[in-house]
């Protein structure tokens, strides 16, 4: 399929129906809304055909009805025949047209905005829910060209790779995360162990009765040897493979030395080859697997891919204004792998998958980034959306109310609560819920499979999928904020939500969005007390002050990539791509009274800064490392709570954000501080420019020093 081919493209109408509402996320808080039936799926009424399915169904599963609204009952709210939990069967309006969308997607993103601009995206299939959309001004004034970028969530990488053709039978090698507690697989898929210990019982049967080792137990030794080498050998093999096949290898070794001294040392007294136990791990380990490559002949509904060395967009900035272009078609080289992906009418994709991207065979910071280009030309905003769905992926805003999700996500991320008993069992329900979701789909819609060919039944599955997916968030939402308050030690989730810090909308900041911790904003005294005459500084490498506010943001290696700055700027831009850390800026903390030298930006107010779920820190340089396989990451030493982040003493400490810092907006610095009186007027000059004349609320003269 050519990248002209005219292909059908369906859209979905996979929201749940909500009332309008402001682009403020408005939180249900009726008593009703709270309680063990938030933790189960709406049922419809039964129905002949489903008889048998919903007769284990517990009556306690009735539909969960605010009845304090508007003093409605069960059955005004919820009438039997549209229950509105469950997704309508007919399509519905088009999946971008949502009312009560938490931030509306531009069908014609502002041409060469440097950092782009985010949407929120429905379900959870992307990380934060987000997207951003950079129009990029093209570089012979044919018309700009329009792209989305992502990054994947890995759970939902699974629905992207069965969009795409790829072949069962040739396969490539990559490496995977397992938890393993016992035997590693290619251990057991190559029969190591059992190949070593078969040599190993036919050389001692032999030394024993003090016969010649015969022709055939060599050829067991021989095979065995040959087995465990090609791993050791193998450059895709992982560090815990290569330990495992160094561990046999020694056995091995061990058995040759018997064969060359036999009858030096009798049997009984150290003359036979000592038994080992087979190789075993518990705990997550780097496993190579195979990824399908793909297909020449694309199946109906797959798209068509080709797999190739990592890249990225090589765009370009006017340094003086922060416009980006690019021509197209140029890219920048990157140490890993990638899916170039035809979405048919134009459209096109590139997918780093997470499994051929792991430490030692690709960048870190590279995994699970989807691009989607469109035809080059304006208007695109909406369709670069719209096409996540052939990707399987759901592809409609997201409405305000399934925005909590992602706030209450990344709420138990950054405050550790996921090990608490109460969201760990309402986390695991929930990712079973989007399943049993889908199975109540096909029962409740089975009538419109009647009749259909195999290629729109495929069709069909694949809509419900998606639907299942969006529709299921806001029951998620409500059982894990339950449980979420409980563990935070209030009463319920309604006195959560009407504490003083809990607030569920997303900021937009530069060309991507943060989330508030509610948490800080239920301590904001302790949290005064902790930062004070404490600031955060970021110094600026190479003179590029000015050029930085030109952009208008402060941002992180990947981010930069992206909008065409050229790479160099960073300290240790090579190595942050491997720990992780280039998907985020880095700060320090320091004495107030000591950040008195440019260049470089100053927060004398960090706590706008710290209130955000992707804030973490160590109190030393550690790269920034997230990268759990990496020999500079340290569970023990990386926090991410802001009281311990205030104490940091060492010279270099480092405190980190994903994506990077709105400096003309919400993440203004307290002062920027110029290195010469030259680069101060530079600075003034590009604010102006801008139409800047305050930040943070004061006048630029002032902030700029």
């Amino acid at each position: 399929m050519g990248s002209s081919g005219k292909t059908s493209h369906a859209t979905y109408a996979t929201a749940p129906t909500y009332p309008t509402v402001s682009e403020t996320v408005d939180v249900d808080t009726g008593a009703e809304s709270w309680g063990e039936e938030a933790t189960e799926l709406l049922i419809p009424e039964p129905q002949p055909m489903l008889a048998d399915d919903t007769s284990a169904i517990s009556s306690s599963e009735a539909p969960l009805v605010d009845q304090q609204q508007e003093g409605k009952t069960s059955e005004d709210v919820f009438p039997e025949e549209a229950s509105p939990d469950v997704p309508e069967a007919s399509p519905g309006p088009p999946p971008l047209a949502v009312e009560d969308a938490a931030l509306p997607i531009p069908e014609t993103p502002p041409e060469g905005v440097a950092a782009g601009v985010p949407v929120l995206v429905g379900g959870a299939d992307l990380q934060d829910s987000a997207a951003t959309l950079i129009s990029y001004s093209s570089t012979d004034g044919t018309g700009p060209r329009e792209v989305l970028l992502a990054t994947l969530d890995e759970g939902a990488e699974v629905k992207l790779m069965d969009a795409l053709a790829l072949s069962e039978e040739k396969l490539i090698p990559v490496q995977v995360e397992e938890e393993i507690n016992g035997r590693l697989p290619i251990d057991q898929d190559q029969q190591l162990y059992e190949k070593c210990s078969k040599a190993a019982i036919s050389i001692n049967h032999r030394l024993k009765n003090g016969e010649p080792i015969p022709p055939h137990t060599l050829d067991y030794l021989a095979t065995a040897t040959t087995a465990v080498q090609q791993v050791l050998d193998n450059p895709e093999s992982t560090p815990d493979e290569l330990t495992m096949a160094g561990t046999y290898k020694q056995w091995l070794a061990g058995m040759q030395h018997r064969i060359d001294t036999a009858g030096q040392v009798p049997y009984d007294q150290g003359g036979k080859v000592p038994k080992i136990n087979p190789y075993e791990h518990t705990g997550t380990v780097m496993v190579t697997k195979m990824m399908p490559a793909p297909t020449d002949q694309p199946g109906h509904g797959q798209l068509a891919a080709t797999v190739r060395d990592a890249s990225r967009i090589k765009a370009s900035i006017d340094t003086t204004t922060g416009t980006t272009s690019w021509d197209g078609t140029s890219r920048s080289q990157a140490n890993g792998k990638e899916y170039a992906i035809d979405l048919g009418e134009g459209y096109t994709a590139v997918y780093r998958p997470y499994g051929a991207n792991a430490e030692g065979k690709g960048e870190y910071s590279l995994r699970g980034q989807l691009e989607i280009h469109a035809p080059q030309g304006p208007g695109h905003g909406h369709d670069l959306v719209e096409r996540l769905g052939a990707l399987h992926l759901v592809n409609r805003a997201m409405t305000a109310k399934e925005a909590e999700w992602t706030y209450l996500t990344n709420n138990i991320s950054a405050q550790g609560l996921q090990a608490k008993p109460e969201v760990k069992e309402a986390l695991a329900k929930a990712t079973h819920m989007e399943e049993l979701q889908l199975q109540e789909l096909f029962h409740t819609n089975a009538h419109q499979a009647v009749g259909l060919d195999a290629e729109q039944l495929s069709d069909l599955a694949k809509k419900w999928q998606i639907e299942a997916a969006a529709s299921c968030l806001p029951k998620k939402v409500r059982m894990v904020r339950e449980a979420v308050a409980t563990s935070v030690g209030f009463t319920s989730g309604a006195e959560l939500v009407q504490s003083q810090g809990y607030d569920p909308t997303p900021k937009a900041t530069g060309g991507w969005l943060t989330w508030g911790r509610f948490d800080l904003g239920n301590k904001k005294a302790a949290m005064g007390s902790a930062w004070k005459g404490k600031s955060l500084v970021h110094k600026v490498q190479g003179g590029n002050l000015a050029a930085i506010l030109a952009t208008g943001v402060l941002a992180s290696t990947e981010r930069r990539a992206t909008m065409g700055i050229s790479s160099g700027l960073g300290m240790s831009e090579a190595s942050d791509k491997h720990t992780g850390g280039a998907s985020s800026v880095f700060m320090r903390v320091r004495s107030t009274s000591q950040a008195k030298t440019g260049p470089q930006l100053v927060w004398d107010d960090p706590l706008k800064i710290v209130d955000n779920t992707s804030l973490y820190g160590y109190n030393s340089d550690h790269f920034g490392a997230v990268n759990p396989d990496h020999h500079l990451h340290s569970t023990g030493k990386l926090t991410k709570d802001p009281l311990k982040i205030a104490k940091f003493n060492a010279s270099n400490n480092e405190v980190m954000v994903r994506h990077g810092l709105d400096l003309l907006g919400e993440h203004a610095p307290s002062r920027i501080l110029c290195s010469t009186a030259k680069e101060r007027a530079d600075v003034l000059a590009v604010l102006k420019a801008k139409g800047v004349e305050h930040l943070g609320g004061k006048p630029i003269d002032e902030v700029v020093q």
